[in-house]
């Protein structure tokens, strides 16, 4: 491994080493189907449901960013989405894989880092992320931006679900410069309204709220301790 700094991207992955959860990580973390993860429930999440009965969505092509089981990614297909989705875990991608099998829809499962996509531009009406950006450090979010703004045709949506900032299912309340004094994300980085707004500042604010509790076994997934958003691109 060369550890000699030439360039940004050199910076970046050397950053990456020191913070980021190895693919085997979540490989074992998905490996166990059975354990008490709220987000392995088979249903989407509530404010995406909300988004189609709102009229916000409607058809298109959608990126979803850390796909985990599949679970919406799947809600996608069966709305008639054509739907890419991407996770670094080959153990979550075959639990969708044998999901949507059973739902008998078609998606485009991707095994990639999503700093590593090849994406034309304006390809997307919606990039959908439940769960991603929080594991994202802050010397990547530059590139999250930028990713999920180049995929996004104009008009078309970001959806966001993540850590709010003291929540019980994890949200650490701590800086970004302190992230790096730890070398830790503490298990995922909490947000509040404020702070994912003033991140995607460049695009059109729909909608900032904490994600309606819904008890489960359910058709549709909600935990309060989660932040959701929807913006669009101008």
């Amino acid at each position: 491994m060369k550890e000699t700094i030439y360039d940004f991207d050199d910076l970046l992955e050397m950053l990456d080493s020191l913070l980021r959860e190895p693919t085997q990580f979540w490989n074992n973390f998905y490996s166990d189907r059975e354990k008490d993860v709220p987000f392995f429930t088979n249903s989407p999440d509530e404010n995406l449901v909300s988004y189609f009965e709102n009229g916000l969505f409607k058809h298109g092509k959608v990126l979803e960013l850390g796909c985990g089981a599949g679970r919406n990614a799947i809600y996608f297909a069966e709305k008639g989405f054509c739907v890419n989705a991407v996770d670094l875990s080959q153990e979550s991608l075959k639990w969708a894989k044998e999901r949507a099998i059973e739902k008998n829809v078609n998606v485009n499962f991707i095994n990639k880092n999503i700093f590593e996509l090849d994406i034309e531009e304006a390809t997307y009406d919606i990039v959908y992320d439940s769960g991603c950006f929080h594991h994202i450090a802050p010397h990547r979010r530059m590139s999250y931006i930028n990713l999920v703004k180049k995929a996004l045709k104009p008009n078309g949506y970001f959806a966001i679900t993540c850590f709010f900032q003291g929540g019980e299912l994890g949200g650490a309340e701590i800086s970004d410069w302190e992230v790096y004094r730890l070398r830790s994300l503490k298990g995922g980085l909490g947000y509040t309204e404020e702070k994912l707004r003033s991140i995607f500042r460049d695009m059109k604010e729909i909608e900032i709220r904490k994600m309606v509790e819904v008890q489960q076994p359910n058709d549709i997934f909600g935990v309060p301790d989660f932040l959701t958003a929807l913006f669009q691109k101008y």
